[in-house]
């Protein structure tokens, strides 16, 4: 009877940890920006191909976009003069970096994530930015959370139309 009953109560303790855990899990699907961007309109975006990549003194950038986009990438856009197409989606992943103490080499690798810029075509929701809508996501790396910036949501167009002739997208697809 003592046997079951410490069974019962490790099991308790087991499933109550195991909700405590899924309750304090963020889904960071559900955000929204200020701006109107859903990151639920990203979904998928751990696995999307890599465009390019970039890097500051402050932080390591990968730039991946959506399947719609990379097509267009691949056919020429917009160096041939054509728009990117509606549902195009890319996203600029940052990180503090730091150096390897891994590597025989000296390199920099990424630490701790601190946002995620995102962009879409949807040229009826966006028709005063070009066709496109610019939100920011911020990681709390304290938290494990991420929270949507309001400061920077409406950055996007303002500073894309250096590359307006380029479809307001900065980073070329990289040759391989």
């Amino acid at each position: 009877m003592k046997r079951m009953s410490t069974w019962r109560i490790a099991t308790a303790m087991a499933v109550l940890a195991g909700l405590g855990t899924a309750v304090s899990a963020q889904d960071k699907y559900a955000l929204k920006s200020p701006s109107g961007i859903a990151f639920s309109d990203f979904r998928g975006y751990e696995d999307w191909a890599v465009v390019s990549s970039a890097r500051t003194d402050e932080v390591l950038k990968v730039i991946v976009a959506n399947p719609t986009m990379i097509k267009a990438y691949k056919a020429g856009v917009p160096g041939n003069g054509q728009p990117f197409p509606e549902g195009s989606s890319i996203a600029k992943l940052q990180w503090k970096h730091k150096k390897s103490t891994e590597a025989t080499f000296d390199v920099n690798v990424p630490d701790v994530p601190t946002q995620a810029f995102v962009i879409e075509k949807n040229s009826k929701r966006f028709p005063k930015t070009g066709g496109w809508g610019y939100a920011v996501f911020n990681h709390d790396n304290a938290t494990g959370k991420m929270t949507p910036d309001a400061a920077t949501s409406d950055c996007g167009h303002v500073c894309h139309v250096a590359v307006k002739s380029k479809d307001y997208i900065f980073h070329p697809y990289q040759k391989r």
